[in-house]
């Protein structure tokens, strides 16, 4: 853990401007929004569209060069696609991506790559009033910006890819058929993102209601409010058609259950404003 908060630097492209109270730009908070999310959706801009594409990704945050760095430490996105995908074939054909054959070239220049917004987004609540304008979301939500880059080294790129599998499901890697052949490792890319800033916003809470409506014993009488907790459950594996292990591994099921029980804790602690997530 660094020995003080390390914060993403405040620009124009990444400060929150309406209701600036939910911002929060440490890179531990971002990053574990980032981390925890099983979807996350990347930005870029195609040069032969008038319109951004956007597309689900999978990815971890990590560092290859300091693979012990804690979530508040600075950190590279890794992002998992197909080789011949029109983000990876952009990124690869970028200009700046021959930077990538120099390994300590690449290091130092921040700024070169494709640059690409990653969004990652969690509801933990309906959060319902007396009126519809009133009604909200509990929610954490990340917005990253940055430059990718193809990962050429074979090493970096086995990291990544064991990486995102544990983002997936931890334990995976060791406990599948491992290292990837030759075929595999030709047909998958992974992009490093060196990060320029990025930014989170978060709301906990019950509802909150104009004064007038407050004032209102009839209204109060009439319309339930509060929060419904809202929180993703994994259900009962589903073995697959040639599974030939009579049960659920421990390190799956353990996870599984624990999982579950975090993300409920999660949901009902915002319901309440408690310290899960920020008012």
């Amino acid at each position: 853990m660094p020995l003080r908060e390390l914060q993403y630097p405040t620009e124009p492209y990444n400060k929150v401007n309406r209701l600036k109270d939910r911002a929060d730009y440490s890179l531990e908070t971002i990053h574990q929004i980032v981390n925890s999310c099983p979807m996350l959706h990347v930005s870029f801009q195609p040069p032969d569209s008038p319109f951004p594409a956007v597309l689900p990704m999978i990815g971890q945050m990590g560092s290859f060069s300091r693979p012990s760095a804690d979530v508040g430490d600075v950190l590279d996105l890794y992002l998992h696609g197909y080789v011949s995908s029109r983000m990876m074939n952009m990124a690869r054909n970028n200009p700046d991506a021959s930077q990538q054959q120099q390994q300590q070239q690449a290091q130092a220049q921040e700024g070169r790559g494709l640059p690409i917004t990653i969004c990652a987004s969690h509801l933990d609540g309906l959060v319902l009033a007396l009126t519809p304008n009133s009604h909200s979301y509990n929610y954490r939500s990340a917005v990253l910006f940055g430059h990718a880059m193809p990962v050429t080294d074979a090493a970096e790129k086995l990291y990544a890819m064991e990486l995102i599998t544990n983002g997936v499901a931890p334990q995976r890697w060791q406990n599948t058929r491992v290292p990837p052949n030759a075929a595999e490792m030709q047909s998958t890319s992974v992009l490093r993102v060196r990060i320029a800033s990025g930014s989170a916003k978060i709301r906990s809470g019950g509802p909150h209601d104009e004064r007038g409506d407050m004032e209102d014993g009839a209204l109060l009488d009439r319309v339930w409010t509060g929060v419904v907790p809202v929180y993703s459950v994994m259900g009962e594996p589903v073995a697959g058609e040639y599974n030939r292990v009579g049960q659920v591994p421990a390190y799956l099921e353990g996870w599984r259950r624990e999982a579950n029980k975090d993300a409920e804790e999660h949901a009902r602690e915002a319901a309440g404003g408690g310290s899960a997530a920020k008012s």
